[in-house]
């Protein structure tokens, strides 16, 4: 018996993946090829993708926003999720990467219910805002850089509807959010943002050491929020 969140060494991770995992053959394509890549470390795990995928199922989601596409493993693992109403807008700056995310996305026939939106996320955030107004979506996931996460979430958040959820990766950042003698740039602006989530009363939340750790926040209802 355990009172806490067991380690994973290689064994029990790949037992995990043995009796747990259940990746399209879509998926497991774009995961291989990625892996190929600079900056592959920045796709999230495939049980991760599973995980999210059971979140968006269970909640009966129907509109989801992704804030950071990359190579488009996440977006396409959400999307296989939804509803054929369902719809997701993803938001990247980079050009070459969202093309391989593309040709999968067309490659599972999810093409057309998946929107990719090039540009800053900020602005991007601010204009969806202007189209859909407050209270739209039901999902967010937030995994771009770091140092706007505050940013992200802030913008992210009046766009989700009351219960709805913004899931959040990279927040135990490789362990290096528990160095308070960090000082890398990005170590710090994800301790700021964890703290500043742990003390927000418009949410309820979780952080899950799942992969690099992934916080969920559920957006109260107005009744719940306290002063």
């Amino acid at each position: 018996m355990s009172n806490r969140t067991l380690g994973l060494g290689d064994r029990l991770y790949e037992y995990l993946l043995s009796v747990s995992l259940r990746e399209p053959e879509i998926l497991s394509q774009l995961r291989q090829e990625t892996a190929g890549l600079p900056g592959s470390q920045m796709q999230i795990a495939p049980e991760q993708g599973q995980f999210m995928a059971l979140l968006l199922q269970l909640m009966g989601a129907q509109r989801v926003l992704e804030i950071g596409t990359f190579t488009g493993y996440s977006a396409l693992a959400m999307a296989i999720a939804l509803p054929p109403e369902g719809h997701l807008i993803t938001c990247d700056l980079d050009a070459k990467a969202t093309a391989i995310a593309q040709d999968h996305w067309a490659r599972a026939g999810l093409d057309q219910r998946i929107e990719l939106r090039l540009g800053p996320a900020i602005a991007t955030l601010d204009r969806l805002r202007q189209e859909v107004g407050d209270d739209y979506f039901d999902f967010v996931f937030i995994d771009a850089d770091k140092g706007n996460y505050l940013n992200y979430y802030e913008k992210a958040l009046p766009l989700v509807r009351p219960n709805g959820a913004i899931a959040i990766d990279n927040v135990l950042w490789h362990g290096q959010a528990a160095d308070s003698n960090d000082l890398d740039k990005r170590a710090i602006a994800i301790r700021a943002f964890n703290q500043h989530l742990a003390q927000d009363q418009r949410i309820d939340l979780s952080l899950i050491p799942i992969a690099d750790g992934l916080t969920l926040a559920r957006k109260r209802t107005g009744d719940r929020v306290k002063p």
